[in-house]
């Protein structure tokens, strides 16, 4: 170990040697409340025009920009759950098409962002954060080229009319940032009901016709168009899966389904009652049209966080989409089948299996009946 010069070591001893009273502490500084927030994206419904500039390459000191100029639309989540916008946007070089769904947390009073692409159907790592004195902050960690980075987006500049983004990486735990995609928006109208279409503009990719051929499975982008529109639903759940329990408890109420993308995308919301209370969240589906399979995720209204995905494709008229979640502490298998579908009814059904998919124990079965288109 290092020693101290005698006159340091003598100055050291006289610092320990004084009372604790002496010597000044700082005055520990209460952490500030999240504000409450569930109003903070209300200046996003509308119709926009966008204006994007893209960094070539990132992380890699480029100082190319590419700009890319297009349309969003963002509607409120039916059930006001929170919301979802649709961005298309075009450059000489490319097109980008997504959805953007943003859910409010009311217990922590935190936004999740969750982003999607057209061209691949997947959702991304939500970004999370709040707004505090008109600026929206929003961070999460993720892979960029098998580098570990921090991502942040920042809302600023918000104005009636018009609204800034940035979104930035960072390679260094946020010391430093590189700013990588910039919008600027210009409203051009209000929130459109959710009886208008759902598209930008029609839109059909390369990537869809070159997976076609690549892949040999049926082209299922429309696999899901059965359930748009409203239905009635009478819900068994459950009380205590994978319990040798059979005790199930009974809910009724409504789903309502809207088409995004077209059809290769929607939003479902469901709000069901019963003795056991309520059950009410949206489900957001996505189509992959790289491997021609469905993904649907559930999100709660009580955290506003959507869970893990469920993928699949459907056969003969059969859907069946599946993911590994753990249920109580254990790994289990999530199955949930579309079954005997016709215009104006189907049936839904989820189970779980703990044995690798040998045998499965429904916990939760839908009836659904039309009642409008």
């Amino acid at each position: 170990m290092r020693r101290l010069r005698p006159a340091l070591w003598i100055l050291a001893s006289f610092a320990l040697a004084l009372p604790l009273a002496a010597q000044p502490v700082p005055p520990a500084v209460p952490p500030q409340p999240i504000p409450d927030g569930p109003h903070d994206f209300d200046f996003e419904l509308g119709t926009w025009n966008i204006h994007l500039e893209r960094l070539a390459q990132r992380l890699a000191g480029s100082h190319t920009w590419v700009e890319f100029d297009g349309t969003s639309t963002t509607r409120k989540i039916p059930g006001g759950l929170g919301e979802i916008e649709q961005f298309e946007t075009d450059s000489l070089t490319g097109h980008i098409e997504g959805l953007t769904v943003r859910l409010y947390d009311p217990q922590t009073h935190q936004w999740r962002i969750y982003w999607a692409n057209s061209s691949d159907g997947q959702l991304g790592a939500p970004m999370i954060g709040y707004f505090c004195n008109g600026v929206g902050e929003f961070y999460d960690q993720e892979f960029w080229n098998g580098r570990s980075v921090y991502v942040r987006f920042i809302w600023s500049n918000i104005t009636p009319t018009s609204a800034h983004f940035e979104q930035s990486f960072s390679v260094d735990g946020g010391k430093t940032w590189e700013v990588n995609w910039i919008t600027d928006q210009t409203r051009t109208g209000d929130e459109p009901s959710w009886n208008q279409p759902q598209d930008n503009r029609p839109s059909s990719s390369s990537s869809d016709k070159s997976a076609a051929s690549m892949i040999p499975l049926p082209d299922g982008r429309h696999d899901f168009d059965f359930n748009f529109g409203v239905w009635k639903t009478h819900i068994e759940r459950r009380v205590h899966p994978l319990d040798h329990s059979d005790e199930w408890t009974e809910l009724n109420g409504t789903v309502t389904v809207h088409r995004l993308w077209g059809g290769r995308a929607a939003i479902e919301e469901i709000d069901a009652s019963g003795a056991s209370g309520r059950l009410h969240g949206i489900t957001l589906f996505l189509y992959d049209p790289q491997t021609h399979q469905w993904s649907q995720t559930f999100a709660s209204a009580d955290d506003g966080s959507l869970g893990t995905p469920e993928v699949g494709i459907f056969r003969d008229g059969r859907g069946m989409l599946v993911d590994q979640e753990t249920f109580q502490g254990r790994t289990v298998l999530v199955g949930a089948v579309w079954s005997q579908i016709a215009p104006d009814s189907h049936h839904f059904e989820q189970s779980f299996s703990d044995d690798g998919g040998k045998t499965w124990e429904p916990n939760f079965v839908a009836s659904l009946t039309r009642l409008a288109p």
